[in-house]
């Protein structure tokens, strides 16, 4: 038995080698100006219907330009909706991603039940959208984000899926903080000012609980819960960076999170605590 945990140890660090091996370059070289605000990219929007089976609904931007693109779900926290989180989907969509500001299924669903239907929504962009919006979606790079306890949905849909790309819970919450089990690339926004999902008790020990997968954690200067709730540069610029790196695999976006760009950037007036896995 030990005999093939350890097989099947290895067999899953190669596949993973393999995968962060794997680039795509989309778009023109990264830079701060660039980061900070939305991406290259022209986006159109698209409604999914509320009565679409497995989740609420919600708004998928894409970038107008054809080409294929990683696809990204985003789900809001208790009682928000689609609006909430819709900034930080469109962001995402302007530096080169298909992506979905999603609704829940009622806005009081828990993080079990939010993991469940990012899950539905990544399945719907792929395999249900129109046409113009299939055609843009590379379908094995797939990636997971949401605020609150749709942060919380994301490490358990990261816990559940070692095949999504990156993870990007925004002030999580959960009701247990041990995710050793997840063998996905996350980047874990904090609030030094959250008094709902305190980061002392809720994005810290999710950070620590992690063990395998590449990861950082970012405790933001002067935030709240709700910061994540509308237009945040640092949000916006770690964000986008470290899904460019992991779910497209392009090390031009190491300069933003490990280099000297970063370092630059992340001041203590920006951040209180920068935690990471660097280099990448």
């Amino acid at each position: 038995m030990k005999a093939l945990k350890a097989l099947l140890s290895l067999i899953f660090t190669m596949l993973m080698v393999v995968s962060l091996a794997y680039a795509v370059e989309i778009g023109p070289n990264p830079t701060s100006t660039l980061l900070n605000g939305d991406g290259p990219f022209s986006v159109s929007s698209s409604r999914v219907s509320s009565l679409v089976l497995g989740f609420g609904g919600g708004t998928i931007y894409y970038p107008t330009t054809a080409g294929q693109y990683g696809v990204i779900a985003v789900c809001p926290g208790f009682t928000g909706t689609s609006s909430s989180i819709s900034w930080f989907a469109r962001r995402l969509a302007t530096h080169g991603f298909v992506t979905m500001a999603m609704n829940t299924n009622t806005i009081y669903d828990l993080p079990s039940s939010r993991a469940t239907q990012l899950a539905a929504a990544l399945r719907y962009m792929i395999n249900s959208a129109s046409s113009t919006i299939r055609s843009r979606i590379r379908s094995a790079d797939r990636g997971v984000a949401g605020h609150s306890m749709g942060g919380g949905g994301t490490l358990i849909a990261s816990a559940n899926d070692a095949t999504l790309k990156v993870g990007i819970p925004l002030t999580p919450w959960n009701t247990y903080t041990s995710f050793s089990s997840v063998r996905v690339p996350q980047i874990i926004f904090g609030a030094d000012g959250d008094t709902i999902a305190p980061y002392a008790s809720h994005a810290r020990p999710f950070y620590n609980s992690l063990v395998y997968p590449e990861r950082a954690y970012a405790l933001l200067n002067a935030a709240t819960h709700f910061t994540p709730n509308s237009t945040d540069e640092r949000i916006g610029r770690y964000g986008v960076a470290f899904a460019k790196r992991f779910v497209d695999g392009d090390t031009r976006y190491n300069e933003f999170l490990c280099g000297a760009s970063h370092a630059s950037y992340a001041t203590s007036s920006r951040f209180d605590t920068y935690l990471s896995t660097c280099p990448y």
